[in-house]
């Protein structure tokens, strides 16, 4: 049985189709004091053997309905509970920055993981973070999935990742895609406030280019990378993501920067075309 949190109800939905398992009613409430209160009353009536959460935590509010479902699944008598992370909110906090900082991507894995048998969590941004659960969780790549959205008829493609380290991403959705080369942005540092940001080699002149990344947040440096190609003459521009955060107006800087179209999947659910990553998840289930 399917549990979704609030904010993951279309890929919890896509994934109980995609598994043909059921899609359990829950209830989200608040009291008048500001408390949470995340149920499913649909597993207590049901009553699975398994139970699959699925629950980006994007918000504080969401860790805390993650863990509420957990419990309440556990306390209807579920044998075998798995949760999905689609998106794990403080990932990128995987290291403490100063002396007596906490790393909050370990505080949040180890409360998930006493509610849970088993996780899975798409395409964290350093894999290192799923060593943080007990079991050690299982990392998704849904980066092939960025692929299904693009038009049939790229000129020529180019597929660009945010930084070397980040070239994996634009190889699997350029093989996902099938045509085109890849190549990642340099970062040169001028001053504690100027970077210059260039692709490093290849000739993006006349050729559609296609941006890669695992999380676009604010997009300011993704616009600012926009803005480069297209002072390099390149032809259409688009932006692709696994998991688009598009803080307050991201959107909207990269769309002045040229962007012709924003694709993310549903990991997050926000008002951009989207792909499903449901079927790379049910191949984990």
């Amino acid at each position: 049985m399917i549990v979704s949190g609030s904010a993951s109800q279309a890929l919890a939905a896509a994934l109980a189709r995609e598994l043909e398992e059921p899609l359990a009613a829950v209830e989200y409430d608040r009291f008048p004091d500001g408390e949470l209160l995340a149920a499913a009353p649909g597993v207590a009536e049901a009553d699975p053997d398994r139970a699959v959460i699925v629950a980006s935590t994007v918000s504080s509010d969401a860790h805390l309905e993650l863990l509420q479902l957990q419990d309440a699944v556990r306390e209807a008598g579920v044998e075998e509970v798995v949760t999905v992370l689609p998106y794990m909110g403080y990932g990128r906090q995987d290291a403490a920055f100063e002396p007596g900082h906490p790393v909050s991507a370990r505080a949040v894995a180890r409360a998930i993981s006493t509610g849970t048998d088993r996780v899975l969590t798409v395409n964290p941004h350093e894999t290192a973070v799923c060593e943080f659960f007990e079991p050690t969780a299982t990392a998704v790549d849904a980066a092939g999935r960025l692929a299904d959205p693009l038009p049939d008829d790229l000129t020529e493609p180019v597929f660009l990742s945010p930084d070397a380290g980040a070239i994996e991403l634009a190889e699997t959705a350029r093989n996902a895609y099938g045509t085109g080369e890849t190549d990642y942005f340099e970062k040169t540092r001028h001053s504690g406030t100027e970077v210059e940001i260039s692709p490093s080699d290849v000739d993006v002149a006349g050729r559609d280019v296609v941006v890669v990344d695992d999380i676009i947040a604010t997009g300011s440096t993704m616009s600012e990378a926009v803005g480069v190609l297209s002072e390099r003459d390149a032809d259409r521009l688009f932006v692709t993501c696994v998991h688009p955060l598009l803080a307050r107006d991201a959107v909207t800087k990269l769309s002045r920067a040229g962007v012709e179209a924003i694709y993310g999947t549903d990991t997050i659910e926000r008002g951009v075309d989207t792909v499903s990553v449901a079927p790379t998840l049910a191949g984990h289930l």
